[in-house]
């Protein structure tokens, strides 16, 4: 799959193909802003199915704004919204260290194979680097996250609140010994919604 990125005036901008060569054409990725909510949490609702509010990591999200910076949609040719990913505040365990949580990742079905979610993820990881960020966790099958450097490795210590399966929490470090020592259930630690957020969340 080839994929090329350049930035111009703040967006990342990625030549996107399939293996098949079906899928071709241009993605911005870009802020996500107010105005892209409605079709953000339609994109998830088909991606994911109605279950998807009750996953462990949905509690670390609920009633909270992702991290300063770190909430992401791609833009098709048309400008709609074909990606969405967000990354939130977390701490690993009771007063441990600050981290990011990854999630959810989601592209539009009809475009599953055109690899926007492989650009999603490595806009995102960028960015949370350059904005000092240390390690990132997510719950996810490592076949396929394996491939941006996430792994099980350094999580056995850790915990999702809620049901998981453990091999399933996977963790990068950004930071080389960010993760040393880590242990404990994953708490949040972001901004919170405030009263119209929270209904429009909901």
């Amino acid at each position: 799959m080839d994929i090329a990125n350049f930035t111009v005036e703040g967006a990342a901008h990625w030549s996107i193909s399939s293996l098949e060569g079906e899928v071709a054409g241009a993605v911005a990725i870009v802020a996500e802003t107010a105005a892209d909510v409605a079709a953000r949490e339609a994109l998830l609702d088909d991606s994911m199915g109605p279950k998807r509010k009750a996953k462990s990591s949905e509690k670390l999200r609920r009633g909270r704004r992702p991290s300063e910076g770190l909430a992401f949609v791609a833009r098709d040719a048309s400008s709609a919204v074909a990606g969405t990913v967000r990354l939130w505040d977390v701490r690993l365990g009771e007063g441990g260290p600050a981290a990011l949580l990854l999630g959810p990742l989601a592209v539009a079905p009809s475009l599953k194979s055109a690899g926007i979610g492989s650009a999603l993820m490595r806009h995102a990881i960028a960015e949370a680097a350059r904005l000092g960020h240390a390690a990132i966790l997510l719950v996810g099958d490592e076949p396929y996250y394996g491939r941006f450097g996430f792994s099980a490795a350094r999580t056995g210590s850790l915990a999702m609140p809620g049901p998981y399966e453990r091999h399933r929490l996977l963790a990068l470090e950004l930071v080389d010994g960010a993760l040393d020592g880590v242990q404990g259930t994953l708490k949040a630690a972001g901004r919170k919604l405030k009263g119209q957020e929270l209904t429009s969340a909901a």
